[in-house]
């Protein structure tokens, strides 16, 4: 039920900027792990951590994929680091249509860290895992939190395949498909 409190188990990777060195073992890990079948393939592009890198600056920020939004952000703000500008959208982890950052590369459809929960199930994600200078960090947090219905990896495909084709051509299609089959 919408509106009642109930306490939940909060999963948190948090992110030590200091420690990064940009390996990026944290984005091998995350797509080996999400590889089909599971640990058949390395393809970075199917990662859902990535790591920005600026190598001028010595910089490197691991960014994980997060919620899918359908349309991109109105205030783009300027953050300045260590005096060197940075755009707002260099360290979001949504997904949005602005950007190809944590698409699937053959379908497009938006990828969303999953803590690494699938099978076999993981004590902690593997990008903490294999994090050697422990940049990343992985916390569960007790809390109270608002009940709600998460949607699931397939609801969340759907959803941006209707917000980019329309509701009618993607059931014009799954009733072409349903033929066939």
């Amino acid at each position: 039920m919408k509106g009642e409190l109930e306490k939940n188990i909060v999963k948190r990777i948090k992110v030590n900027l200091d420690k990064c060195i940009g390996c990026r073992a944290c984005e091998l890990a995350c797509s080996v792990f999400h590889a089909n079948p599971k640990y058949s393939s390395v393809n970075p592009a199917m990662s859902r951590i990535q790591v920005v890198i600026d190598p001028l600056n010595d910089e490197y920020v691991p960014i994980r994929a997060c919620d899918y939004s359908k349309a991109g952000c109105d205030g783009r703000r300027v953050y300045t680091i260590n005096g060197k500008e940075y755009s707002e959208c260099s360290f979001c982890g949504t997904v949005c249509p602005t950007r190809d950052l944590f698409k699937e590369p053959d379908s497009g459809l938006p990828l969303k860290c999953d803590m690494c929960e699938d099978d076999p199930p993981q004590k902690e994600p593997l990008c903490v895992q294999v994090c050697q200078v422990g940049a990343l960090v992985y916390e569960e947090e007790e809390e109270e939190v608002e009940e709600e219905v998460r949607p699931d990896e397939m609801e969340i495909g759907l959803k941006s395949l209707i917000d980019k084709y329309g509701l009618e051509k993607l059931a014009d299609t799954f009733a072409r498909m349903s033929q066939k089959v």
